[in-house]
């Protein structure tokens, strides 16, 4: 833990220390800039683009981004893998970490039918929305280059009820598929492990100014896995306490094997909770799975994993994250492997809009330590043909930058 505080308070410094250069040689001139999730109500899946956008053009909008990264593992694997990751996959090179271009139309009272397409490719577009050891759907090389592909409308019902149908933005879960969305650059263990987009239909309604309601039906808990032909069901609950603080709860509930009995079927329960003030965004999430295994003795498995994200803009162009989080794959059913990790992230970020695009440089630290009968990092060159060694922890150096660009 002290290795870990000199190295990121270094890090901090040096950075600090280079922008304030930088800020003093170059001003913005476009005024304060709308960080990640500073700019939307419902937390958690951010928009599109953080920069304001002229009102009354248009119903329309599009844009697109690519994201490049370069995460120096000073374990230095020969294989150049993450291990157990979906996202940001690979390290020591420079890669691609996800390009995407999208149109959209936002269903409104005014306009009531919207859509939206998302065409997306690069590392973190190759393994997100599959599970370990479970059939893929048909196609599935093609269709995992879709972040979104979606019907909504805005039915004249009370308050208005908005139905959706398609590939959404998954209702579980705080960070998005997309880094540029988020205050760190790589996901938290929790994150990989959930579905970042959902295949199927949800109705959404506000009750009030204060709560909201979903429903969802879709064809499992990863879009691109084929278990059964059975779909799984869920909801959440969205409640605005406060001002500041927001509580989410969203339960999924489905079969996620191919005997799709009942009692078989998956539990899951997400649970956030959020302050967001002027400059400093603070929260927090907790979530737990369980369900009995098909098998002889049909065993209980349970998983369960937390972060804390606590995100400081620290002045228009510069900001800070620190997430501490764990996870708990107590019989290796989400990651393959049976490990308890513990994991803090600190991200440094600096942001530079110009007209409807954004530039974002990061520089995080990440600290990963995994333990239990299949925990562990990979490590140095193969210790037999195709075979690499394990250890405990990770040390993560990662470079990255991020340019966007949105419509009006």
């Amino acid at each position: 833990m002290k290795r870990w505080v000199r190295t990121n308070t270094t890090i901090l410094f040096f950075w600090w220390m280079w922008g304030t250069s930088v800020a003093a040689e170059h001003p913005l001139t476009h005024g304060p800039y709308a960080g990640p999730g500073d700019d939307i109500v419902d937390f958690g899946v951010q928009e599109e683009s953080n920069v304001n956008r002229g009102a009354g053009k248009t119903d329309w909008r599009c844009g697109g981004f690519v994201d490049l990264g370069y995460s120096l593992d000073f374990n230095f694997p020969a294989n150049h893998l993450f291990r157990n990751r979906s996202t940001t996959p690979r390290v020591n090179e420079l890669d691609l970490n996800m390009g995407g271009a999208y149109v959209r139309k936002d269903a409104t009272e005014q306009s009531r039918w919207g859509m939206e397409i998302l065409g997306h490719g690069g590392q973190d577009a190759k393994e997100f929305g599959f599970a370990v050891n479970s059939p893929k759907v048909g196609s599935s090389d093609q269709l995992r280059h879709f972040g979104r592909a979606n019907v909504s409308y805005v039915a004249p019902v009370g308050n208005g009820l908005t139905i959706q149908g398609g590939l959404f933005n998954s209702l579980i879960g705080y960070d998005s598929l997309y880094a540029k969305d988020n205050f760190s650059y790589t996901r938290p263990w929790g994150g990989d492990d959930t579905p970042y987009l959902m295949f199927g239909v949800n109705a959404s309604y506000p009750f009030n100014e204060r709560l909201t309601g979903t429903v969802f039906v879709i064809n499992g808990y990863f879009h691109l896995s084929h278990p059964n032909d059975q779909p799984s069901y869920g909801g959440q609950l969205s409640y605005k306490a406060t001002q500041r603080l927001t509580i989410k709860e969203t339960i999924y509930y489905g079969p996620d094997q191919s005997d799709t009995a009942i009692e078989f079927w998956r539990f899951f329960s997400d649970s956030i909770a959020e302050w967001k003030g002027e400059a400093v965004t603070i929260a927090f999430e907790y979530q737990i799975g369980t369900e009995r295994l098909a098998v002889p003795g049909t065993p209980r498995i349970f998983w369960t994993a937390a972060q804390l994200p606590i995100h400081w803009r620290i002045n228009d162009p510069w900001s800070v994250t620190v997430r501490p989080e764990f996870y708990w794959d107590r019989n290796g059913r989400l990651t393959g492997f049976e490990q308890f990790v513990k994991a803090v992230t600190t991200t440094l970020g600096y942001r530079v809009p110009y007209k409807r695009t954004n530039t974002i440089l990061r520089l995080e630290h990440r600290f990963d330590e995994s333990t239990g009968v299949g925990g562990g990092f990979l490590k140095g060159n193969e210790i037999s043909p195709g075979v690499i060694g394990l250890t405990g922890a990770q040390r993560l150096l990662i470079f990255s930058a991020i340019a966007t660009f949105d419509s009006p």
